[in-house]
């Protein structure tokens, strides 16, 4: 396992425990980890519309820069959720990796 799926296994974690502090059953917990992926995605879809100035209300009111940022913000979140709902998510993201890109490359 790499540093980043130590750090995402550390998060997923602390989260866990967060949520098991608070009497937060884990099929509650895990479902509203998944809505934060959507949340997450749609910052980066507002960022996206604010860095081609697509709404007159608000102009250019963000960078390709802060594009970027969101787009790592819903990987990590993404990657935070498979933590939590599968205890071997590096093996299995890496083999779910496999399995999608030989249809392409």
């Amino acid at each position: 396992m790499d540093d980043s799926w130590k750090t995402v296994a550390a998060l997923a974690a602390r989260f866990d425990e967060h949520d098991r502090a608070r009497g937060v059953a884990r099929e509650e917990s895990v479902t509203v980890q998944i809505l934060k992926i959507g949340e997450e995605f749609g910052e980066a879809a507002q960022a996206v519309i604010g860095a081609k100035g697509s709404n007159p209300r608000k102009g250019d009111s963000h960078t390709w820069d802060d594009v970027e940022a969101e787009v790592a913000d819903v990987i990590v979140t993404a990657m935070v959720a498979l933590a939590r709902l599968r205890p071997d998510a590096p093996a299995f993201f890496a083999a779910h990796l496999r399995e999608k890109s030989a249809r392409f490359l």
